[in-house]
């Protein structure tokens, strides 16, 4: 691996970490979310299934969508610099299959991203790998 890789991977983890600490006191602590890497390309993240269930004990759909919206958020951020806000505007979410224990990733990789808007898509799967959900994030930039 080389020095500039290694610089990648450190800033990777130093933005994950101050996205960890600004959500300190929000919905993505009480969700148990924990961003995990994070640069311009990808975003990831975890987040428990225990607790984020429905009746049934499978991982609710909404907590599914929390998990998107806060990775697909921080990209938009991430692409609109310091001095802006972000909004989401639209966001979707295809469910494919149920995971009723473990963690569940979400990687989140940019589409478009232009002066006013940021479209992402966020993928989530289980701890084998198995697709679990496809969202669509889109986030406009307020200047």
């Amino acid at each position: 691996m080389s020095i500039d890789q290694n610089a990648e991977v450190s800033e990777a983890e130093q933005l994950a970490d101050l996205f960890n600490q600004l959500g300190a006191g929000h919905l993505t602590e009480r969700m148990g979310i924990t961003v995990t890497s994070a640069s311009r390309e990808e975003i990831t993240g975890t987040m428990p299934v225990a607790g984020n269930t429905q009746v049934y004990g499978l991982l609710h759909g909404g907590a599914s969508v929390v998990l998107a919206e806060t990775l697909g958020s921080l990209m938009g951020a991430i692409h609109a610099g310091a001095d802006k806000q972000v909004v989401g505007v639209d966001i979707n979410a295809t469910h494919h299959r149920s995971a009723t224990e473990g963690l569940v990733t979400g990687t989140c990789r940019v589409l478009t991203a232009g002066r006013t808007l940021v479209v992402s898509e966020i993928v989530i799967t289980d701890e084998a790998g198995r697709r679990c959900c496809t969202s669509r994030i889109t986030c406009m930039i307020k200047r």
